[in-house]
């Protein structure tokens, strides 16, 4: 009987593709299994390679993603990666499929947004691939960064005690999607000319959800004070799933507390009217491009006053489970509910046990 990759799962299907490929060149130092490749480079520094795809209709929507928006967010994407293995991002490869429905001006729109994101962050665009494509738009990005051997941060050297860190704030990202999905319905119930989206008082959602901003400020400031993660990702999943991707490679426990969790006002406003738990969409909203890192307890006086950063909890043995700390002192199994194969981004699972 045939097995549907729904069953089985994005991370299940990339493991059961990879488990049994083996290594083979000296210069390949990781591979599968972080936010990106590890090869050594010629001058004795650390290459990192991560890519990305993304698909019209599954990973985001032209109805309400502009086009310049589309390119802009394509990059942050890979460069939030190479930032999450604490390197530095260099150079960028652009390949994408592109249908009849598309003109020649709608891709230049495109390539302005990649181009104005790559000139932001100092990075070159140094090659790619074009197709046609039956439907819709694709687009793949491959990122080059470099870091030195010491400095590059993997998911699996997390240790007990210590502390588990996040920047910037969680869920905002997942709340525009909703936002915006909730005016694409309205419009499709009504789509006259002249329809104007109901935003109002919502913008840092919406731009959180269109125009995300990788995170390599942190890392300068990381880098400044001398602070080096003991493990790292970045938050395109949801924080739940992130974390429980620490814990399962570094093999160790997790207790993060829902009080510490940063969450903007808007967030929760927005989460109110469309009665939603506000940590439902900071743990499994995904999409925030944030970064997660863990630290040893050691530099618990240097974080307290990091600028956009919140200490949310600490690493344990693994035999303590993974748990999120509700206000009320409960402990709650953390349960990774972002994204699926069936369903892409655009629709996410809600944690019901949190919501409780």
């Amino acid at each position: 009987m045939a097995t549907k990759i729904a069953d089985l799962g994005e991370f299940a299907l990339i493991q059961r593709l990879t488990e049994q490929q083996k290594l083979k060149n000296e210069s390949t130092l990781f591979g599968v299994g972080d936010d990106a490749a590890v090869l050594s480079a010629p001058d004795g520094s650390r290459q990192l390679i991560t890519t990305d795809l993304l698909l019209e209709g599954i990973h985001f929507d032209l109805m309400y993603v502009p086009l310049k928006h589309l390119g802009y967010k394509a990059v942050m994407v890979n460069l939030s990666d190479i930032f999450a293995m604490n390197g530095k991002p260099e150079q960028i490869t652009i390949s994408i499929g592109v249908s009849a429905k598309f003109s020649v001006e709608q891709i230049d729109e495109l390539y302005e947004g990649i181009y104005l994101a790559a000139s932001r962050y100092g990075v070159d665009v140094v090659g790619g691939d074009t197709s046609s494509s039956l439907n819709g738009l694709v687009i793949s990005i491959t990122c080059i960064g470099y870091a030195q051997p010491e400095k590059v941060v993997y998911r699996h050297g997390a240790q007990p005690t210590d502390l588990i860190c996040v920047t910037g704030n969680l869920g905002a990202a997942y709340m525009g999607l909703l936002l915006l999905e909730r005016e694409k319905k309205v419009f499709q119930a009504d789509p006259t000319p002249f329809f104007t989206p109901d935003f109002s008082g919502r913008e840092y959602l919406i731009e959180r959800q269109l125009k995300p901003e990788a995170r390599g400020d942190i890392i300068s400031l990381l880098t400044e004070r001398n602070l080096l993660p003991t493990a790292m990702m970045d938050i395109s999943d949801g924080l739940s799933s992130e974390l429980l991707h620490i814990a399962h490679r570094s093999k160790v426990g997790i207790r993060i507390y829902e009080e510490r969790i940063p969450i903007d006002h808007e967030t929760m406003a927005a989460a109110e009217d469309m009665h939603i738990a506000p940590i439902t969409a900071a743990l499994n909203g995904g999409e925030d491009y944030e970064l997660l890192f863990t630290l040893p307890i050691a530099a618990s006086d240097y974080i307290q006053d990091f600028p956009g950063v919140s200490l949310i909890g600490y690493v344990t043995e693994a035999s303590e489970g993974c748990h999120i700390i509700a206000r009320d002192g409960t402990a709650i199994p953390l349960v990774a509910q972002g994204w699926t194969m069936s369903k892409g981004f655009s629709t996410h699972q809600t944690n019901t046990e949190i919501e409780k």
